[in-house]
């Protein structure tokens, strides 16, 4: 029988291996010995090493996008939810660098990635953003031409390369604190005009 704590142990050894190492530059035991296990029990869990790669992101992207909808679950009106769901994106990759590293970086070397394995994953995220979006048109918030699914990508595509820059940047201010211009930029864009 499988133990799930192992499981996660080793997804936890493949972060830090792949945002030390590269993805391309990690093995398999690489994970397993920073995981303290040999390697062959890896494969008790994971088929290969793009397995590993791929149920990181599900599970780390299911976890991201269910503690957001927590979070913004009890703000007032979209613009409240907007703005803390920039900060809060911003504040979990801050919090974990080595998780941002991998995201933000190692995943992107893979072409296919998020056309296949993380589809589900990344289309969940959208759905939240434009949950929050189409809350913010039916109150009166947002103009009510605004295009959902473009302001969708809009707003991701803009964390995402803010993230990847601080990233790139090796970190070298804090991403969370430029969160509320992030959010108040794309607000502006979006707001209802005080004439209409």
């Amino acid at each position: 029988m499988r133990d799930p704590d192992r499981s996660q142990n080793i997804i936890e050894a493949a972060v830090r291996v792949f945002a030390r190492k590269g993805y391309y530059n990690s093995r398999v035991s690489d994970i397993a010995r920073e995981a303290g296990i040999a390697a062959g029990t890896i494969y008790l869990y994971f088929k290969t090493k793009d397995d590993i790669l791929v149920t990181l992101f599900r599970d780390k992207m299911a976890e991201f996008v269910g503690s957001l909808r927590k979070a913004i679950a009890d703000e007032p009106d979209a613009v409240a939810k907007v703005r803390r769901l920039v900060v809060l994106h911003f504040r979990m990759l801050e919090d974990d660098p080595e998780l941002a590293e991998v995201v933000q970086v190692e995943l992107r070397q893979g072409q296919k990635f998020f056309r296949g394995a993380s589809s589900q994953e990344i289309g969940a995220y959208f759905a939240l953003i434009g949950s929050v979006l189409e809350e913010g048109v039916a109150q009166g918030r947002f103009r009510q031409d605004l295009p959902v699914k473009i302001a969708t990508k809009m707003l991701f595509g803009a964390m995402d390369q803010m993230a990847t820059s601080w990233v790139l940047g090796k970190r070298g201010y804090s991403l969370t604190d430029s969160g509320p211009a992030v959010a108040e930029i794309f607000l502006q864009g979006v707001a209802m005009s005080p004439g209409a």
